[in-house]
């Protein structure tokens, strides 16, 4: 692999896209439609498999609906936003919305995924306190985000959690990169310029009823996500970006 080169006039350097098979890692449901579904959207373009899986179901992240009625319905805009951006695999742990705690338990089934679906790259959030712009991290973000950098390398070692490789998942060491959405201080830009920003809008878009259910906090898609991609595409020195702070586990090839 290359080491890729800085963008001309921008800050971050082009994440690398030598690569075929991608594993996206989230707390909720909408939690990738905020910027990273963009990428994705350019990936699946180039050819590339990527598959969703998110910790929960999202039951909690709508005060006007009980957790039995909101959690089906964010499954369903889920998965309308994932086909927007060419994703068909969208596959849930159902840890619970809110209290999602870090530890073995969310380590193991996230290495399952990982052995299972055996990607190059791992896409996950920040999983610091402070998020892009200081936001402050939620906590379900800050479990998932880290137990799935972790998990990156779990998922190569025979001897952690055994039982998976017994029951026939065999060890996979083949995780590249882990890529981190939302981080305060990102290294690395996808350009999303045109169709994947627009898909990313689509994608965004699906989740109504989720923004809907934030009431005051309510938004528009294309406006919240063209705004960030620019500003992000400024520092990158193109048009429209999405920014990854990204963690190399396997040092390139020559």
């Amino acid at each position: 692999m290359d080491t890729p080169k800085q963008a001309v006039g921008g800050a971050f350097t082009p994440l690398a896209e030598d690569w075929n098979r991608c594993l996206t890692v989230v707390a909720h449901p909408d939690d990738i439609e905020y910027g990273t579904a963009a990428a994705v959207a350019r990936w699946t373009a180039q050819g590339k498999q990527v598959t969703y899986l998110l910790a929960t179901r999202g039951e909690a992240g709508i005060a006007t609906l009980h957790p039995e009625e909101a959690g089906p319905l964010r499954e369903r805009e889920e998965r309308a936003g994932a086909r927007e951006v060419g994703v068909s695999t969208v596959e849930f742990l159902d840890h619970r919305d809110g209290t999602v705690e870090y530890g073995l338990d969310l380590r193991r089934d996230i290495v399952r995924a990982i052995r299972t679906h055996r990607p190059d790259v791992v896409v996950t959030g920040e999983f610091a306190i402070r998020m892009v712009g200081g936001l402050t991290n939620q906590s379900d973000h800050r479990a998932v985000g880290l137990a799935a950098l972790d998990a990156a390398r779990d998922a190569g070692n025979r001897w952690i959690f055994p039982e998976l490789a017994d029951a026939g998942l065999t060890p996979w060491d083949g995780v590249r990169l882990v890529c981190l959405a939302g981080a305060e201080r990102p290294t690395h830009s996808v350009e999303v310029t045109g169709e994947p920003l627009e898909r990313g809008i689509a994608s965004l878009s699906a989740h109504a009823a989720y923004i809907a259910g934030l009431g005051e906090r309510a938004f528009d898609p294309r406006a919240f996500l063209s705004g960030m991609a620019e500003e992000a595409g400024r520092a990158a020195g193109v048009p429209a970006a999405v920014l990854f702070d990204v963690h190399e586990l396997i040092p390139p090839r020559e």
